[in-house]
């Protein structure tokens, strides 16, 4: 048996070597290598394959959130409302921005912001929601929607670890990203969609969002050396654009490979008492960029020691909740108290998950986890 990696994307590079080798050697050959046509062609393919009017690349994920919340035009203490559960840089761009972030619970299950908790931290100062779709789930966008609308809240969805799940919005399938004002997403190189770096996008339906992000990606700039805004200097690289017009062609199958991952460890665990496997909602197609377990009466931390020794990865996402971090103490309150996250952070272990995990692979990891519990 191969080794069992948390992502193999050396494999995965192996099986698509010519296709993509093909694809950076055109660019280096054309030593275009800032905003090259591969980038144009892989703005167009996005743009057809989300089937939103507008992909602005950028250079990375969180680059994207930045550019998002630049787009609104926010006042310094403006409040963003997110989830306290997810990667920092969801949260990091808020205070960067001289914002507000309002950490709210996620639920217990599925691990996305609860929708009543959203409606109840809104304020005056309240101006956008960011909803994390976490591992390849969706957060409750109808709900979500409803509330934004009522109180005339922009939404941006953080959709770096969902890109090509479809959700059903209004009786209508959307992909993730194409439902709030604007979309977010990360072509990090472990990322269901990713690059050999780092690299990102925002998408939009919404002409003037569109035109004022792609001015603030290129330094606050439309025509060379005028300057309309406050910009930064946040490009894809066209070596990057490149291998994800490749890869774009095979995101579909790349999804369909991860839920069939999925499936196998479902149908191993599902019975389990000590373990609960993920909950994928009504009306979303999970594609699992991580498959997450929660491991139950305290032995987390030990089945992972477990899995190690039995050279197994395995990761925590994520050991500490955002409102317990050091960075944000000075925006939460001594009693902020968001349990569902905290008791999540001492019980979720994700598992291997990619799209080249073969059945020899997924009998053993399943069969050592079984054989811990026994």
């Amino acid at each position: 048996m191969q080794e069992i990696r948390m992502v193999d994307l050396q494999a995965q590079y192996k099986r698509l070597k010519p296709e993509i080798d093909e694809a950076m050697a055109d660019v280096i050959e054309q030593t275009a290598f800032i905003n090259g046509t591969a980038v144009k062609t892989f703005q167009g393919n996005l743009e057809k394959y989300l089937k939103v009017k507008h992909v602005i690349p950028c250079a990375n994920g969180t680059d994207a959130l930045q550019v998002a919340l630049m787009a609104l035009g926010l006042k310094e203490g403006d409040e963003i409302i997110t989830s306290t559960f997810t990667f920092i840089a969801t949260v990091e761009v808020i205070a960067l921005l001289k914002l507000k972030p309002v950490l709210v619970d996620v639920d217990l299950n599925t691990f996305m912001l609860i929708p009543e908790q959203v409606e109840e931290a809104i304020t005056e100062k309240t101006k956008a929601i960011i909803p994390v779709h976490l591992f390849g789930q969706g957060a409750d966008m109808n709900r979500l929607m409803e509330i934004a609308h009522k109180h005339h809240l922009k939404v941006i969805e953080d959709t770096a670890q969902a890109i090509g799940s479809n959700y059903q919005y209004n009786k209508q399938v959307q992909k993730l990203g194409t439902i709030g004002d604007i979309g977010c997403t990360s072509f990090f190189p472990s990322k269901n969609l990713g690059c050999f770096g780092d690299g990102g996008a925002c998408f939009t339906n919404d002409d003037d969002l569109a035109a004022q992000m792609r001015m603030i990606v290129n330094h606050g700039s439309e025509k060379k050396y005028h300057h309309k805004v406050i910009g930064v200097n946040s490009r894809l690289d066209t070596l990057q654009a490149s291998v994800l017009n490749v890869k774009l062609r095979e995101l579909d199958d790349f999804n369909d490979r991860r839920r069939k991952a999925a499936d196998f460890y479902d149908g191993a665990f599902k019975d389990h008492n000590a373990i609960q496997i993920p909950t994928r909602t009504q009306g979303c197609v999970h594609t699992f960029h991580q498959y997450t377990l929660r491991v139950k009466d305290g032995k987390r931390d030990e089945l992972q020691a477990y899995l190690k020794e039995k050279k197994i990865p395995s990761m925590v996402y994520y050991p500490v909740a955002l409102h317990l971090q050091e960075a944000f103490g000075h925006f939460m309150k001594k009693t902020h108290n968001l349990p569902n996250a905290e008791q999540l952070c001492k019980e979720v272990l994700s598992l291997p998950m990619h799209t080249e995990l073969s059945i020899e692979q997924l009998n053993y990891i399943t069969d050592a986890i079984l054989a811990f519990f026994e």
